[in-house]
């Protein structure tokens, strides 16, 4: 698994073209081969942070280099984004809980 944490601010102008832009985009993304899942947190100051997983960096490759991906990123930096950050990493380690289930 690939995880890529997407950290930015949003520009006060074009909100609205930009949340259609964003819904377009993800809809795109979770039709990718490899894509496994997407969550979106916003901070108490603005900061947006995106956790985006794929199942390999071929899989993820394949997303950033997409062509409707590639005009949505050159968008971003022209109208939408004050500023963002980008990691990509694979787990070192994982372990998971449910209550239900017990420890894994």
């Amino acid at each position: 698994m690939v995880i890529t944490v997407f950290r930015s601010r949003l520009r006060r102008d074009h909100a609205h073209e930009f949340q259609l832009l964003a819904d377009r985009m993800l809809a795109l993304a979770q039709a990718m081969p490899g894509f496994i899942s997407y969550k979106s947190f916003l901070a108490e100051d603005g900061e947006r942070c995106s956790v985006i997983e794929f199942e390999s960096h071929e899989h993820l490759r394949a997303w950033r280099e997409h062509p409707d991906h590639r005009t949505a990123q050159a968008l971003g930096r022209e109208r939408f984004y004050a500023e963002y950050s980008l990691y990509v990493a694979e787990p070192e380690r994982e372990a998971h809980f449910s209550h239900a289930k017990g420890a894994v």
